[in-house]
């Protein structure tokens, strides 16, 4: 078969095919258009709203309408208070008569006890102050002269005096030489003294500071004496016996406020 011919069945037969294709369709009944869903909305109205209900007006309480009472005032609080401590015992004061270190250190401490436990209980805010006072007690142990020096309290000052007056006769003192010192009392309800330590009695004092070139016009001063010179001058030391725990408590609270540093304290 030629080419030519070959095309022309082919196209025949396409084109019979697309005819017998549109009679088919055409051949087909007509559909029934689909009908549109229809919807209603009914708008009812909302129930009228309930009555508000009435509440019935309370009784007229007239102890709610009267001003609330003040509250009882409080108790008053109780000052702070500390007893007198204990006055030297004989043994005690027959101890410090013969002890010379220090300007006879145990005599003095033993008298400010012995004025403190005459003047009664120390109250906060009442019977609370300090006085220093200067005072001179003749060789036989007999008070010679008293001076305040200042007071933090008129009535602790009368206290004070009050009670060096009235002081029992002493023991003699140490050296058999008038003993001059300072001595400041303390009437606190927190404070219960200052116990001294004897144990370094016996090392010699420091030597004082001195300016060489201060003269005045005057002869140059002289050379310190040595230390081993000071050790000899100095009086054989006795038996001072061990500290109480107080004064070893009450001496190291001391060494700490001197030398202690703000930048070594916890934080």
């Amino acid at each position: 078969m030629r080419p030519i011919q070959a095309r022309s069945l082919l196209a025949l037969a396409v084109s019979l095919g697309v005819h017998a294709a549109l009679l088919l369709w055409s051949a087909q009944p007509p559909r029934s258009p689909v009908e549109p869903e229809v919807f209603q909305m009914r708008l009812v109205q909302p129930p009228p709203p309930e009555p508000a209900q009435v509440l019935p007006k309370p009784p007229h309480n007239q102890a709610a309408s009267e001003p609330a009472s003040e509250p009882p005032p409080a108790p008053p609080r109780r000052p702070a208070t500390l007893a007198a401590p204990p006055a030297p015992t004989a043994e005690d004061w027959q101890l410090a008569a013969t002890y010379t270190l220090k300007n006879s250190k145990r005599y003095r401490y033993n008298w400010g006890q012995q004025v403190r436990s005459m003047m009664g209980t120390a109250i906060a805010g009442e019977r609370q102050g300090l006085v220093r006072v200067r005072v001179e007690i003749a060789p036989t142990g007999k008070l010679a002269r008293v001076e305040v020096l200042w007071s933090t309290s008129d009535q602790v000052e009368k206290l004070a005096l009050d009670a060096i007056r009235a002081m029992p006769p002493l023991p003699p003192t140490p050296t058999g030489e008038p003993l001059v010192f300072e001595k400041t009392i303390a009437l606190l309800p927190f404070e219960t003294g200052w116990p001294p330590i004897y144990k370094y009695d016996c090392l010699p004092d420091p030597v004082a500071f001195r300016n060489p070139f201060a003269q005045n016009g005057g002869p140059p001063p002289a050379p310190a004496p040595s230390p081993a010179a000071r050790a000899a001058t100095q009086p054989e030391c006795p038996d001072t016996g061990p500290d109480s725990i107080e004064a070893e408590e009450k001496d190291m609270e001391r060494q700490f406020k001197e030398w202690r540093s703000m930048d070594l304290e916890p934080r």
